[in-house]
């Protein structure tokens, strides 16, 4: 059979999160579990650098090249109190390293050297991460920097963040970076940890299901979190922005963890539609078998909550009513779609697995009425004939 997804949207929930936005998927199956004002356009802070990421490992042939570290690379940045990796002028340091710098504890300096070795210009940089989103028609996005210091042309909204990092996600290179809690850079002058792992050694929160992250704060964005978890044997991604800012509370993590813990404890991933499965038994014309029934070929999965009422599971099948035989193995007669609470959550095609065969019998027995009519036919023109003859004998 062949399985097409659907989403189904169960974030009709009031998890009392301190973040203004908030977006959660389950990856594995492409589907929306949670969402707050996922749509608004807001301040993203340093998750402006998953696109600054993304655009260096897609221009950098070598991510062991070197590159000088010079003043051009740190101006400025003292002055807008930008975070810094911890990098020198003067060090000589790979495109890796600064590509560690950048996402791990979120260093500024080492956007600018991307910029600095990657592009004539900062506004030509720019305009590759502008280009890129709408590549991946990240249509509420625009970038004004490389950073993510507030600017009013700097936005995106949770969805489109959720895009561009699974989008990310899909480059080895920069799941090995975002899933690397700390790194010593070639030169081994500088070790640089994961700001998320910092917040979770300070504050002892146990979330060893977040796998990796890329955290963001500043004045008008709050606290910021793209995050990427696996537990029941899926993965998530979930986006938040617009928690409040504290130095005594990580309140991004603190709503990480409070979205991911909700699903863990009131979801799972469970069959709803059990292999062989009877799903539609359709009639035929001519054939041999008078009808085909059709079954599941393999259990159906989803991700539901834990009490999920079986009765609730509906099926109900659009398409063909009769299987004629023109139609030939491999013809998709229509589909079964999987409703779960009158919400459509899959549908399951239904496919032609044997063309049929001919039943002479039922054939005859279809068409008895026209070879009645038929020799009827034959029998009165074969009268008309025999009378015509014998008046032609009776004339002579």
């Amino acid at each position: 059979m062949v399985i097409t997804i659907f989403n189904i949207n169960v974030y009709a929930l009031d998890l009392d999160i301190n973040s203004r936005n908030a977006i959660m998927y389950d990856i594995s199956e492409d589907k929306l579990l949670y969402e707050k004002n996922s749509n608004e356009k807001v301040s993203i802070a340093s998750l402006t650098k998953i696109m600054t990421c993304v655009v260096a490992l897609e221009n950098i042939n070598n991510l062991d090249d070197t590159v000088k570290l010079t003043y051009k690379d740190f101006e400025g940045l003292l002055e807008a109190n930008a975070s810094q990796a911890g990098f020198k002028i003067g060090e000589i340091v790979t495109y890796r390293d600064l590509l560690y710098g950048l996402m791990l504890p979120s260093g500024a300096d080492a956007a600018q050297a991307l910029i600095n070795n990657i592009s004539s210009s900062k506004d030509e940089y720019i305009k590759l991460m502008n280009d890129k989103a709408l590549e991946l028609k990240l249509n509420n996005t625009h970038f004004s920097n490389a950073t993510g210091l507030d600017d009013d042309n700097n936005y995106s909204t949770v969805e489109d963040v959720y895009k561009l990092f699974k989008y990310a996600l899909s480059n080895e290179e920069f799941k090995t970076i975002v899933t690397t809690k700390t790194y010593t850079t070639s030169d081994g002058l500088l070790t640089v940890k994961s700001t998320t792992k910092k917040f979770i050694d300070k504050f002892d929160i146990e979330v060893d299901y977040i796998k990796g992250s890329k955290t963001g704060t500043t004045d008008n964005a709050g606290f910021c979190l793209a995050s990427f978890a696996n537990f029941d044997n899926q993965d998530f991604i979930l986006v938040t922005t617009g928690a409040e800012y504290s130095k005594t509370s990580p309140n991004h993590l603190y709503d990480a963890k409070k979205i991911y813990e909700y699903f863990q404890n009131n979801y799972k991933y469970q069959v709803i539609v059990p292999k062989k499965t009877k799903l539609i038994e359709l009639d035929t014309k001519y054939a041999k078998n008078k009808t085909v029934t059709f079954y599941n070929d393999k259990d159906l999965y989803k991700y539901l909550e834990k009490d999920i009422n079986k009765d609730d599971i509906k099926l109900k099948y659009s398409g063909v009513d009769l299987i004629n035989l023109k139609m030939d193995k491999g013809t998709k007669l229509g589909k079964v779609d999987v409703y779960y609470k009158d919400k459509v959550i899959d549908s399951i095609d239904i496919i032609l697995k044997e063309k049929q065969k001919l039943s002479i019998f039922r054939w005859l027995i279809g068409h008895i009425v026209y070879i009645i009519i038929l020799l009827l036919i034959i029998v009165i023109i074969s009268r008309r004939r025999i009378k015509i003859r014998v008046k032609k004998k009776v004339i002579k």
